[in-house]
């Protein structure tokens, strides 16, 4: 659906989140005078300003009859469409898009390198804006990483390449054709949001677009992800024959190309993200070796096995930015397990935790502490770990997890939830910083992601 498509046309907005802002912000601009209405929480509402002006703004959730009255609908992305009221009001013949969809439809014949999966999509898709840019081509990075595209709708200078990083939620309906589009991993997530595994895994892949014009980045040691058979070009990364990683070295197929001592990022998985990188930019027809040695100065990205600093002689990592049981695992591979106390725990999203409990048993940490709404039952699961060698302790909140993890001592205390932060936090960026403040540290000095944008 193109912009112009809502001219004239009974139009809302669901949703005041970031994309629901930049949306507003683009039909104000785009169709000023048209007759706008806003679907937000009152929360929401009180931030809007002078945004608002003009717009009918609506604080109750809208069921299938209001939506009804609309031709066009432009929804947030955290806005299930297999949940009520969208199937309804679909049905009624209401169109919904999103902010998202709409910039891929005004940007058909832009250059994209595309990014998704369950783990490490925001490092990925980082790591290529960082690389391409060391070797002199002009990025514009954004998505879901932190800056919606509508704000970059109309840039005053065309960047060469868009980096964009794509949530399942965005996936689902965008509409778009990349260049180059990357799936890091498919595990198990948000199903709250896609009823089950295999919606969710389906809603990822469509990623790659319906023409098979592009070219399919896909990682072959990932169990669903490797064995997807598509019309696309593929270009396979950890793979013997592609970009890989092993014993010290980052290889692409028999060359060596860059020692792990060079990557500045934790954990075997940031090896595979890395390879996820440099294979984009080959497929994107750049020479990555030619710049693989810029991975050195890349900074990681906040809230992402984010090394705090010590205090007191206990060292702080956070690790907030995950969600899933697999994530979790990740962190606890990257640090030394016998010496850290790591926080589990958050909203509850029905996904299994028994590969976290199997892993725990084989390789215990020092200590575990479970929190949340799903704290209960994770702890539940942990107490059949036979002849368990982790101390096991339960807490309700961040507040009550942090002391307990702290009074036991440990070398590291790691915040890696493997559950999203809902229950008692608006997203997992104001639940990392909170774990900083308990810490002793600045919450503000750590938060910021580099390079958004165009440059």
């Amino acid at each position: 659906m193109r912009l112009a498509e809502l001219e004239g046309r009974r139009v809302a907005i669901w949703g005041h989140g970031r994309e629901g802002r930049a949306a507003l912000s683009v039909l104000r601009r785009k169709f000023a005078g048209q007759s706008i209405t806003l679907f937000c929480s009152a929360a929401e509402a009180a931030t809007i300003g002078r945004d608002g002006e003009g717009v009918d703004i609506v604080t109750t959730a809208p069921d299938a009859e209001k939506l009804s009255a609309f031709d066009i609908v432009i929804k947030s992305p955290g806005i299930s469409p297999y949940r009520e009221p969208y199937p309804s009001a679909e049905k009624s013949g209401v169109r919904f898009t999103s902010g998202t969809a709409l910039w891929f439809a005004e940007h058909a014949g832009a250059k994209t390198i595309c990014v998704t999966g369950t783990k490490g999509k925001s490092t990925v898709t980082a790591l290529i804006a960082h690389l391409l840019r060391a070797g002199g081509t002009r990025v514009a990075l954004a998505g879901n990483i932190g800056l919606p595209l509508l704000e970059l709708l109309e840039p005053e200078v065309e960047p060469d390449w868009w980096v964009i990083e794509l949530s399942s939620f965005q996936t689902r309906d965008f509409g778009g054709e990349p260049t180059v589009a990357v799936i890091n991993n498919l595990l198990e997530e948000h199903l709250d949001w896609h009823g089950d595994t295999a919606r969710y895994h389906a809603d990822k892949l469509k990623i790659l677009g319906e023409s098979a014009a592009g070219i399919a980045v896909l990682n072959a040691a990932d169990r669903v992800v490797g064995s997807i058979r598509v019309p696309h070009k593929i270009v396979w990364f950890n793979s013997n024959d592609g970009w890989h990683a092993r014993d010290d070295s980052i290889f692409c197929s028999g060359e060596k190309v860059l020692a792990l001592a060079q990557i500045p990022l934790p954990g075997p998985h940031n090896a595979q993200n890395v390879c996820a990188a440099l294979a984009a930019i080959d497929a994107a027809g750049i020479d990555a070796r030619a710049l693989a040695q810029h991975v050195a100065t890349f900074k990681a990205l906040p809230h992402r096995l984010q090394r705090l600093g010590v205090r007191d002689g206990i060292e702080y990592v956070n690790d907030s930015i995950s969600t899933t049981p697999y994530a979790a695992i990740e962190a606890l591979r990257s640090v030394d397990a016998r010496t850290t106390a790591i926080l589990v725990g958050g909203f509850d999203r029905g996904v299994h935790w028994q590969p976290f409990v199997d892993f725990v048993a084989r390789h215990p940490p020092r200590a575990i502490v479970t929190m949340g709404a799903n704290g209960d039952a994770i702890a539940a699961a942990l107490a059949k770990v036979g002849q368990r060698e982790f101390e096991l302790v339960s807490a309700q909140t961040l507040v009550q997890a942090f002391a307990r993890a702290r009074a036991l001592v440990p070398a590291t205390v790691l915040l890696s939830p493997g559950a999203p932060s809902f229950d008692q936090f608006k997203d997992y960026a104001e639940r990392g910083r909170e774990f900083a403040r308990l810490a002793g540290f600045d919450p503000a000095a750590i938060a910021q992601i580099e390079g958004l944008g165009i440059a």
